[in-house]
């Protein structure tokens, strides 16, 4: 069972703590971000790139940029591997 996780190539990992309360915890506009996102972020990785974002001197918007460009980053490489996956699945036949 996938957990609502979607079909992904990503590497999965375990998180402890509760992450309705870290999700809580982040900044409205960031839970909008998280809310709309492609990919089931953690809230830790949210913050972590939030947090860098906003240390760098970036404006509220441009840390969410930031954040939609991990985002298309990390959908990328999942596409990369998938592709890999069905091309070698083909070549077998």
């Amino acid at each position: 069972m996938n957990r609502n996780l979607g079909q992904s190539s990503l590497r999965r990992k375990r998180r402890s703590g509760d992450p309705m309360d870290a999700f809580d915890g982040l900044p409205a506009p960031v839970r909008q971000w998280v809310a709309q996102a492609a990919l089931p972020w953690s809230p830790a990785s949210v913050h972590n790139i939030w947090s860098k974002s906003r240390a760098k001197g970036l404006s509220a918007e441009e840390a969410l940029q930031t954040l939609t460009h991990a985002e298309a980053r990390t959908l990328a490489r999942d596409r990369q591997s998938t592709v890999c996956k069905i091309n070698s699945i083909t070549r077998r036949k």
